[in-house]
């Protein structure tokens, strides 16, 4: 497989000639930088599919060179001995809800929802590629086709992303192309996204990055999981003009470590 094989298999460069039906792009968000997001990708998708007609062979799919992105006041690393199992891409809503009895109540987090997509090929051999897909992701409005593609890219599903209470991020790997592990995480520590991060389609800060530490009865041997390069997300300050349950778009990064045993 020639590299501009693996990058129209993987990022859908040939669907500009096909024509397909992609979730509908947001004419009305708040980002005066949408168009040029989407310019952005396919201009960098086209110069690395010139540059991959040059290659003998695509380059490999080997996650151990994958880095990740390191935030301002950085995150604790990966525990000793865990190895990267895989990256992904989340796109979803962020989930709030509000008292609406009290004037100053503020927007309480009750979850999250979000298909995630594989992208880990993606983060081994493109990085640059890996780092604008959230804020691409965002610019395309969640439909029912988000069950099958995420935005303009032939990314293929490798799971779902939901919350079995508000305390318990929940991450299913268990699909029918996968077989990755299934894991309830808690909270180890998080740091703000970056002030330059991409905001929502309403205007909504990022989310905070997370390091997350998978409970027991996960399977897979999944130890820790990252959220970061998150794009939108945020609840606004008050609960002011807001209903009593509402969400927010977002997309964001999700980086699986495995293995034997948890630190």
């Amino acid at each position: 497989m020639y590299a501009s094989t693996l990058l129209v298999s993987l990022l859908g460069a040939s669907t500009v000639i096909a024509a397909p039906t992609w979730p509908a792009f947001n004419w009305d968000a708040a980002k005066p930088d949408g168009l040029n997001t989407v310019s952005e990708y396919f201009n960098m998708l086209a110069q690395k599919i010139e540059i991959g007609k040059l290659m003998a062979a695509a380059p490999v799919c080997d996650l151990s060179k994958a880095q990740m992105a390191i935030a301002p006041k950085p995150l604790d690393p990966p525990s000793p001995g865990l190895t990267l199992k895989h990256v992904a891409i989340g796109r979803g809503t962020q989930n709030y809800t509000c008292d609406l009895t009290n004037a100053t109540a503020v927007p309480v987090q009750v979850g999250a929802l979000a298909t995630l997509f594989n992208a880990s090929c993606v983060a081994s051999t493109y990085p640059d590629l890996l780092q604008l897909l959230p804020k691409l992701a965002l610019q395309f409005n969640l439909t029912a086709q988000e069950d099958s593609r995420m935005g303009p890219t032939n990314l293929i599903i490798s799971g779902k992303h939901f919350f079995t209470n508000t305390t318990t991020p929940f991450f299913n790997l268990d699909t029918n192309q996968y077989n990755l592990g299934e894991a309830g995480c808690a909270k180890d520590n998080q740091t703000d996204a970056p002030t330059d991060a991409p905001t929502g389609q309403l205007g909504e800060k990022a989310v905070p990055w997370l390091r997350l530490k998978t409970r027991t009865g996960s399977t897979g041997n999944l130890q820790e999981v990252y959220r970061i390069e998150t794009a939108g997300g945020s609840a606004p300050a008050t609960c002011h003009g807001q209903p009593a349950a509402f969400e927010v778009q977002y997309a964001a990064q999700y980086w699986f470590w495995e293995g034997n045993s948890q630190a």
